[in-house]
């Protein structure tokens, strides 16, 4: 009988543990375990998605950080390392509702972040990966933080995945309840031990693999504020409580590569590992401008490692723009898996991954939308290229999210480009220089916003009406628009002076 939302609230709060039923135990899919050499199959590869929450571009050692991350770096060699790959939104439902989906998250009722007993969640006419997955008769596991809504219907075993483990939302919300597919383990999880339950549970999965192919979401809930580790990691990084849970992942992730090569799975799987955004109050953006909840390249930009034994080249550096909307269009190809009816807006990137020709990804301009807004939905940039079109600003501190900004975008009255090939620290604004292509970014923007639902478009044509003053510096948060005299010292455009 399916669970309706308040029995299943009542679950979450109950007092006590609930223990995994037999039935439950029976409804996970019989497998059997594979040892030895590697299998010889036909079919499609296995998947596995590691995705983790807050962790910034350079918080990685193969990204410069000098944060012990032997695992992660020893992937790095053995994989395709993009230094150009965007998350496709800087908060959390939002980015992960675009990478399961290939779809803007401003399509997907998913313009922000859910709380505990949200009334609604990502739009359940959407396709995700796992739907895809599990049409093409691959098992789907998801595992760790899920945030794209807590009632029974928005949870992972309804939308494409056979099991789920893990939390509903982020690890600074309450009450956080560990779940096993729709019930609740624990009413209140122990937030210091979470990565290391990730870490037993893929493995797990992986020791009971059976014979057709896999797809494990697994979603780290670190380094998310406040970042915690288990015992055996607390004071182990030298870098405070968020290097302990970086170095914890990194334990994580080496756990599960030693077990697919243990099992005869690593020739077989293509993993790829990233995160859903840039940094929070702590963590290291790698020397961009902005963090999380920003539209500047620190709250977009994360890494990106594409491993699979002898299909994707490793040790491999690749400066190719990319975005998680990318995933889904590229594994749709790669395993052979049918797009949904919904256009995706990701491009498919299997020649970059594969290195199959000098040809660029065709792609249509990919737009970058601000949380930081009554609606979550402002759009701030559009990005074609290298090329990076500033159109609107937030207000209040444009470094770190938090309450005491303005939540309020303005346009500005001069758009801002930037160069992010030469300039990734977006610190010179050459619109001046290049007016045409500003023109022609403003163009496509105006040609991309009829594709999105009524509210996103209205929020854009409210946007555009609240033009910000004319003496907001490039690069700054916006300035009001006052009928007062300007004072001497104020700034003004050059060809305003």
């Amino acid at each position: 009988m399916p669970i309706d939302r308040r029995s299943f609230m009542k679950t979450l709060s109950a007092a006590c543990v609930v223990p995994l039923s037999p039935e439950a135990k029976a409804s996970q899919p019989e497998t059997a375990v594979v040892t030895g050499q590697r299998r010889q199959r036909s079919h499609s590869p296995n998947v596995i998605v590691m995705i983790c929450d807050d962790l910034g571009y350079g918080d990685l050692g193969c990204y410069g950080s000098h944060l012990p991350t032997p695992n992660l770096d020893r992937m790095a060699l053995e994989s395709t390392r993009f230094t150009h790959f965007n998350a496709a939104h800087p908060i959390c439902s939002a980015s992960r509702s675009a990478l399961l989906t290939g779809r803007y998250a401003q399509r997907t009722h998913t313009q922000g972040a859910y709380f505990p007993h949200s009334k609604t969640g990502m739009s359940l006419d959407e396709v995700t990966l796992a739907n895809a997955f599990k049409g093409a008769t691959y098992a789907t596991k998801c595992i760790g933080k899920w945030h794209l809504g807590d009632a029974p219907e928005y949870l992972p075993t309804n939308r494409g995945f056979d099991s789920y483990f893990g939390v509903p939302y982020s690890v600074d919300m309450q009450p956080l309840p560990l779940l096993r597919d729709l019930t609740a383990l624990e009413p209140e999880t122990d937030r210091d031990d979470l990565t290391k339950r990730y870490t037993e549970e893929a493995v797990h999965f992986l020791d009971n693999a059976g014979e057709g192919p896999f797809f494990l979401y697994l979603a780290y809930s670190y380094p998310h504020d406040p970042a915690r580790a288990s015992k055996e990691f607390q004071g182990k990084s030298h870098f405070g409580d968020v290097g302990d849970a970086v170095m914890e992942i990194d334990w994580s992730v080496g756990e599960v590569m030693k077990t697919l090569r243990q099992r005869g799975l690593d020739s077989d799987t293509v993993v790829f590992f990233t995160s859903d955004h840039g940094p929070w109050f702590q963590g290291s953006p790698g020397g961009l401008r902005g963090r999380k909840a920003s539209t500047f390249e620190g709250g977009f930009r994360v890494p990106m490692l594409a491993r699979w034994p002898g299909q994707i080249p490793a040790n491999r550096v690749v400066s190719d723009w990319g975005s998680n909307l990318d995933l889904f269009p590229t594994l749709a190809g790669l395993c052979g898996l049918k797009l949904p009816e919904h256009p995706l807006d990701g491009a498919d990137i299997s020649h970059v991954l594969f290195k199959t020709g000098n040809e660029e990804v065709t792609r249509k301009p990919i737009l970058y939308f601000s949380p930081m807004s009554a609606q979550g939905a402002d759009l701030h940039c559009v990005r074609e290229g290298d090329w990076k079109l500033r159109v609107a600003q937030g207000g209040g501190n444009i470094y770190i999210n938090d309450s005491g900004s303005r939540s309020e975008s303005a346009w500005l009255p001069r758009p801002e480009l930037y160069n992010l090939a030469i300039d990734p620290g977006e610190s010179y604004d050459v619109a001046k220089q290049y007016p045409e292509r500003v023109q022609q970014m403003l163009a496509d923007i105006e040609a991309l916003m009829p594709t999105f639902p009524p509210d996103i478009i209205a929020a854009y044509t409210a946007l555009k009406r609240n033009v910000a003053s004319r003496t907001t510096p490039p690069g700054a948060a916006f300035r009001q628009k006052t009928n007062a005299p300007l004072p001497e010292w104020a700034w003004e455009p050059q060809d305003r002076r």
